[in-house]
């Protein structure tokens, strides 16, 4: 079978905030060298929002038409949101939260990605905070919904600043949402199992032999009408991947777990709020926040672009010097090469941040330094 060329693609470079602009630039050099030397055939704009930056001169993060015009991508690769800025500067440009990130939510609303994938993996020369050796085998998938849940943005405040104020915030949790999400995140883990062949295996007591990994979490002893919606519609679906262990831990429980021995997770599937939380938790255990990659996409469908983006934020203490680890942006631009269809490159990236952190991950190096070493081992 002849392999088939991926087809060309264009995409939109967002930089953002605080060390986003550094870590952008990173990526565009990496793909810069793809392109040239490695028959890429990929393109980009860089776009100025959304951006705090943006806010301050035209009173919002981004163009009203925004949406309308990232449609014309085939990705979104963001650098950071959210630039509170030092209080010991009062003329700094400060936005609340609510303002800053809400482009990220609008982008996964509007665009309809409704699965964000976190992969955690502990990459030899990337520092290892947990001192039991077997912490070099962290391998987990943490797949968190996207759409609803938590995050719906429902409810309000009452009687503000009273003794009688009240504030309420509303869940929403479809079962459409939820089979899709559980669907998904099986797939994914059968997917694992294929590509892993016989070398990492989960022994299942439920079925007496080594299987592939699936774990549910929910709260569903505090919160049981969406916990008990995801654990039965987890159950039903579990039926059609008998080749797939499953089991199910309580949010605190998992958080436990995820510190006491998380090479014994694989794939963990969640809802919006719990995958938030155990998400920064797992890439802290693989290395730090400045090693973990994440995307948000639509599984079933690529009629929209995907948005990939690493996971630590802006950090504006560190902006504009330099600091700023860029191998989370290039390990996401990776993720984001291999959904494009160029999976070779997305491979060659991966494997160039792993022998770079091999190589020089015990030095303290600079961002463009890290660049060049990644590009070197390309």
């Amino acid at each position: 079978m002849v392999a088939t060329k991926p087809q060309p693609r264009h995409i939109a470079l967002m930089p953002g905030d605080g060390i986003g602009a550094e870590v952008v630039a990173a990526a565009e050099q990496v793909l810069t060298q793809l392109r040239d030397h490695h028959h890429v055939d990929i393109s980009w704009d860089t776009l100025e929002w959304p951006s705090t930056a943006w806010h301050q001169e035209h009173g919002r993060m981004m163009p009203e038409d925004a949406m309308h015009r990232v449609k014309g991508y085939d990705a979104l690769l963001l650098g950071a949101l959210g630039d509170p800025g030092p209080t010991s500067d009062p003329q700094r440009y400060r936005l609340p939260d609510g303002i800053s990130l809400a482009p990220l939510l609008a982008f996964r609303k509007e665009l309809d990605l409704w699965a964000c994938e976190r992969p955690a993996r502990l990459l030899p020369g990337a520092p290892q905070f947990l001192a039991d050796p077997r912490a070099a085998d962290i391998d987990m998938l943490v797949i968190r919904e996207n759409s609803e849940g938590e995050y719906v943005n429902q409810g309000g405040r009452m009687h503000r600043g009273t003794p009688n104020e009240v504030a309420t915030q509303l869940e929403v949790f479809t079962r459409r949402a939820t089979e899709r999400l559980i669907r998904h995140a099986f797939l994914r883990a059968r997917r694992r199992l294929v590509l892993r062949g016989e070398t990492k295996q989960f022994y299942c007591a439920e079925k007496g032999q080594a299987f592939a990994q699936l774990c549910l979490v929910t709260k569903r002893n505090a919160q049981p009408a969406w916990g008990e919606l995801y654990s039965e519609v987890f159950d039903e679906i579990a039926r059609e991947f008998p080749e797939i262990g499953t089991r199910h831990e309580l949010v605190d429980a998992a958080c436990m777990k995820f510190v006491q021995c998380p090479w014994e997770f694989d794939v963990v599937v969640a809802s919006n709020l719990h995958g938030d939380i155990l998400t920064d938790l797992a890439a802290v255990l693989s290395g730090g926040l400045g090693l973990a990659p994440s995307c948000n996409i639509n599984p079933d469908s690529r009629a929209m672009p995907a948005l990939f983006e690493p996971t630590h934020g802006s950090a504006p203490d560190i902006a504009g010097q330099g600091l700023a680890n860029p191998s989370a942006m290039l390990l996401t631009t990776a993720m984001m090469l291999e959904w494009l269809g160029f999976t070779a490159a997305g491979e060659q990236l991966r494997a160039a941040v792993a022998a770079d952190l091999v190589s020089n991950g015990h030095r303290n190096r600079n961002c463009q330094e890290i660049t060049q070493g990644i590009i070197a081992a390309l």
